[in-house]
């Protein structure tokens, strides 16, 4: 296994199918947590993630805990806009969980200060109208990062 990735309650079923699309690339496991704000089923979610479906291995859960409870071992890391921790600055391990929330609101601020050690962001510019990057995008940028640092395991 090389990582996790773990949407809790994801918005948008077009950054979701992105999201498998890149972890069925990579061999990172996709986590989802629920309630999710679309179907499974939605025609932009499957066009999103095109004919990568049985490349990704996706999990479910009914809530954040759950997914703790089953991993409890586990070093995670919670992305956020509310950090000062870049995410190339902290040191990922195989089977790591890389955690991102809703495209709306983020990750709940209780959990995020519960964390701060772990807490992780992507660098952008200091304007206010630049709040944050596209939820896949992010994904996708953290991911690079931590299979880089972990040595890009079964990858070419």
């Amino acid at each position: 296994m090389s990582i996790n990735i773990v949407l809790v309650e994801p918005e948008i079923p077009q950054n979701t199918g992105n999201i498998i699309r890149t972890c069925a690339a990579t061999g990172a496991k996709l986590h989802l947590v629920r309630p999710l704000g679309f179907s499974m089923d939605n025609k932009y979610l499957k066009r999103a993630g095109l004919d990568y479906w049985d490349l990704a291995d996706v999990q479910y859960y009914d809530s954040f805990d759950e997914l703790k409870e089953k991993n409890e071992n586990a070093k995670f890391f919670y992305s956020t806009t509310k950090t000062n921790q870049n995410h190339s600055d902290v040191n990922y391990e195989k089977g790591c969980f890389i955690v991102f929330g809703k495209e709306t609101k983020g990750l709940p601020v209780d959990l995020l200060n519960d964390n701060k050690e772990t807490c992780i962001r992507v660098p952008m510019r200091d304007i206010e109208r630049a709040r944050s990057l596209n939820l896949s995008n992010s994904v996708a940028i953290v991911a690079y990062e931590a299979l880089r640092q972990i040595g890009y395991p079964d990858m070419r």
